[in-house]
């Protein structure tokens, strides 16, 4: 597929680091006017205590009011695993249409069972105002902006490029960071690698904004790269490396890794565009299904 990169057009991004999931939500202007979208933002809570806040989410409100900024779209790069999606209180307070990719369905309908959902849970993609295949192209404001469908994290995956600027999700980390985990339901190491194949195919100059950072070695948390230091650079699929190579190492490390701590709030409340389910009284409530995941 050839999508339509515009290399001239070049965004404002605003990056927002949240150290309690190590979670970057970015605001991205339109170069020459008001509109905005945003890209993943973040829901805090303290599971411990069983307490939802929004103080993440408020920074970037406070961005958006700051700047009279107009908020067009609330994008999720896909069911996040690792935090909770503030995209409702982001839609509640600015407005925007709440997007994510059109394998949604797919997520809903494997984690529907693992958390013996009722039939009154929709699997159809409905809780949001927008699914996206691939290729598929959307306006923020005069900035025409494109999905890249680039499964293997989970099915939904997607990367948003907006002018010169991609939003990779968890397709890829930090050059020193590689690359995502494949192991959760419905994710593959082989389609992981062709999509970032896809990725890499973008232009050089192609800025990436990385969703995740944990700083690597003890550096500085990060999350800008381009296209040209991810081709030369990146430990996992850098330089060269073969399909087979990365194949073998993902499914090895993806082994030792433990669940992210946020795991089972998470996939409840982000396969549900960011809604908390709730119980037949109609008050929040998760459950935590044993041995499931």
């Amino acid at each position: 597929m050839t999508y339509p990169m515009d290399l001239s057009v070049k965004p404002s991004v605003t990056g927002f680091f949240d150290p309690a999931t190590n979670t970057i939500s970015y605001v991205a202007q339109e170069p020459d006017g008001p509109a905005c979208a945003i890209i993943d933002v973040v829901m805090d809570i303290d599971y411990a205590a069983g307490r939802i806040t929004h103080d993440s989410a408020d920074k970037l409100i406070a961005h958006i009011r700051n700047h009279d900024l107009r908020l067009e779209w609330v994008i999720e790069s896909h069911v996040h695993a690792d935090h909770l999606s503030g995209a409702p209180y982001i839609q509640q307070e600015l407005g925007g249409k709440i997007g994510i990719g059109a394998k949604i369905t797919e997520v809903q309908e494997t984690f529907g069972k693992v958390f013996n959902e009722g039939t009154e849970f929709q699997r159809d993609g409905s809780q949001f105002d927008a699914l996206f295949q691939d290729g598929d192209t959307y306006q923020v404001g005069a900035m025409t902006c494109f999905a890249m469908h680039t499964p293997g994290h989970t099915p939904a995956c997607m990367v948003h490029v907006m002018g010169d600027a991609a939003f990779a999700g968890d397709t890829l980390f930090m050059p020193d960071g590689g690359s995502a985990r494949c192991d959760f339901p419905g994710g593959s190491a082989e389609d992981l690698y062709d999509s970032i194949q896809k990725v890499l195919a973008l232009p050089d100059a192609t800025r990436l904004f990385i969703c995740h950072d944990y700083g690597p070695g003890g550096r500085a948390i990060g999350w800008e790269t381009t296209v040209a230091e991810q081709k030369s650079a990146n430990i996992h699929v850098g330089n060269g490396k073969t399909k087979e190579n990365f194949v073998t190492f993902r499914t090895e490390r993806d082994a030792q890794l433990s669940m992210p701590k946020l795991i089972i709030p998470s996939l409840q409340v982000n396969m549900r565009a960011g809604e908390v389910p709730k119980d037949r009284k109609g008050n929040p409530m998760l459950k935590v299904p044993v041995n499931g995941l």
